[in-house]
């Protein structure tokens, strides 16, 4: 593979062996918790400060690539810091290692979940923790939206229409993020062909059309979850949190593959278990059609991050610092955002069931503002006591 020599190896002979870099995404797969930043933050920490395996530059390169291109952000950066060194064979096993260990904890779960999700001690569990989920969310989408669209007029109105657009539809709107980031790039740097002819903008006006005929096809239930979680997972932009208002659109309001209360719960094991929060497409496939729909689900999901981080990587450099790429990954993060805290909204709507869900859900906001360093499976456990002592008194 002819590669630009910017992203060749710092060194013939790196500094560790694969194996090595595998064992320690195995290990980052099994005990990271805290959420796509933290994640990242330790690879930061280990890899290029700690042990020198990677460099400054490496590191930044592939956390850029990770937050411009469409995936998980801590699972594409992973995968490009196998790709650095070891190239394909590198972003491919370390990509594996990565997710392996949360997607067995989470097929595990699902399947607890199955056998057991009747019984009452569950039943609690998930009811403390569904309403502290509520508030994680609702934080981490504060957090994204001061970061992302901080005081841009242009994100803001783009963020506001997909939040509006998503407490409306409840549905995911996969074109109306494609449509922002053309906006952001027409507006901010417009590219020389665009005065020369609007056969560009007839394409772009078919595109509901040919979303809304890829939606009438009936295809067999496998077929139809392997299709949609590609598609979830072709537009997580910045955050595993994105994929939370896609996955509600498809997998409740759509689909009804899922009832609200079980897609809460859901997104309550992503934020149980260590590794990406988008593992959560493991239990949903699972819940939905056993084992075969866990392993459909998350190889959707994550397929296309991984091919998102390893084509463009030799390109990377050269590439993604235009204006126009920019402007383009700006506006569908604005809308991510947007979408993201809609359906903040919508699951708030229909999980937070009477008072003490409400107050769960406002504790968990009040404490996660108050302190910034509280890791959230310390309040995912907290909830869960409380749901275990509250929800024999309630509903006996």
């Amino acid at each position: 593979m002819n590669t630009p020599s910017n992203t060749a190896p710092a060194s013939t002979n790196p500094p560790y062996t694969l194996w090595q870099l595998v064992l320690y995404f195995l290990r980052l797969g099994t005990f990271g918790f805290g959420g796509p930043v933290a994640l990242v933050g330790y690879m930061h920490r280990d890899l290029v400060e700690r042990h020198g395996w990677i460099t400054e530059a490496d590191y930044k390169e592939g956390l850029a690539l990770a937050q411009l291109a469409p995936g998980p952000l801590a699972a594409q950066t992973a995968i490009y810091l196998g790709y650095v060194h070891y190239r394909t064979l590198g972003a491919t096993l370390v990509g594996l290692a990565f997710v392996l260990p949360s997607f067995l904890m989470v097929v595990a779960l699902g399947s607890a979940y199955s056998a057991f999700g009747g019984l009452q001690w569950m039943q609690a569990v998930f009811y403390g923790v569904g309403a502290a989920v509520i508030g994680i969310i609702a934080i981490s989408a504060h957090k994204l939206t001061t970061k992302s669209v901080g005081k841009d007029k242009l994100l803001w109105a783009i963020y506001l229409t997909l939040l509006v657009v998503t407490v409306m539809t409840e549905s995911e709107m996969a074109w109306l993020f494609v449509a922002a980031g053309v906006l952001g790039w027409f507006w901010r740097a417009p590219p020389k062909w665009l005065s020369k002819g609007s056969l560009n903008a007839v394409a772009a006006a078919q595109m509901p059309t040919a979303s809304n005929l890829l939606a009438g096809l009936d295809l067999s239930l496998l077929s139809q979850i392997g299709l949609f979680f590609t598609k979830a997972g072709a537009f997580v932009f910045g955050s595993g949190l994105a994929i939370v208002p896609f996955l509600y659109g498809g997998v409740v309001t759509e689909h009804h593959w899922l009832n609200d209360k079980q897609f809460v719960d859901a997104v309550a094991v992503a934020m149980i278990t260590p590794g990406p929060v988008v593992i959560t497409v493991g239990f949903i496939g699972y819940l939905v059609a056993g084992l075969p729909g866990a392993c459909v689900a998350a190889l959707g999901t994550f397929l296309p991050c991984y091919l998102f981080t390893i084509l463009p990587a030799p390109y990377f450099k050269k590439y993604g610092k235009l204006p126009g790429v920019v402007a383009f990954v700006n506006g569908i993060t604005a809308a991510a955002v947007g979408a993201i805290t809609g359906s903040v909204i919508v699951i708030a709507k229909r999980s937070l069931v009477d008072t003490p869900t409400v107050l769960l859900a406002l504790g968990t906001i009040l404490l996660l503002w108050r302190f910034k360093k509280l890791q959230e499976p310390v309040i995912v456990v907290g909830a869960a006591v409380i749901g275990l002592l509250l929800y024999p008194l309630l509903h006996h």
